[in-house]
């Protein structure tokens, strides 16, 4: 199951495991996606905290954590392309979280 918050972000829940990114509105908001910074493996956040930040020619925004968590994993790919995030915002997350 897939939940989004009014910022844009959003969570799909597969247990007790969420896998976190943008929406396809925001993706296209921003256009061309040019970096994203995230968080180390281990660290947690509380619902609504700022975890990192994305940029694009356009404009940067931070990304709010939808729920408690801690964070497993990051999307390597995304360092080297972030417009994966561009194609497919749905299957290019950007990091994995244990809720």
């Amino acid at each position: 199951m897939t939940y989004y918050l009014p910022s844009h972000e959003y969570i799909r829940v597969d247990g007790e495991i969420g896998y976190v990114g943008i929406s396809e509105y925001a993706a296209g908001q921003l256009g061309t996606l040019t970096y994203v910074d995230v968080p180390e493996e281990g660290d947690t956040f509380d619902s609504g905290e700022d975890f990192g930040a994305i940029e694009s020619r356009k404009a940067a925004s931070d990304l709010f954590m939808p729920v408690d968590a801690e964070v497993l994993e990051v999307n390597e790919e995304l360092a080297d392309d972030p417009r994966l995030i561009n194609n497919n915002p749905l299957e290019a997350w950007i990091v994995k979280v244990k809720i």
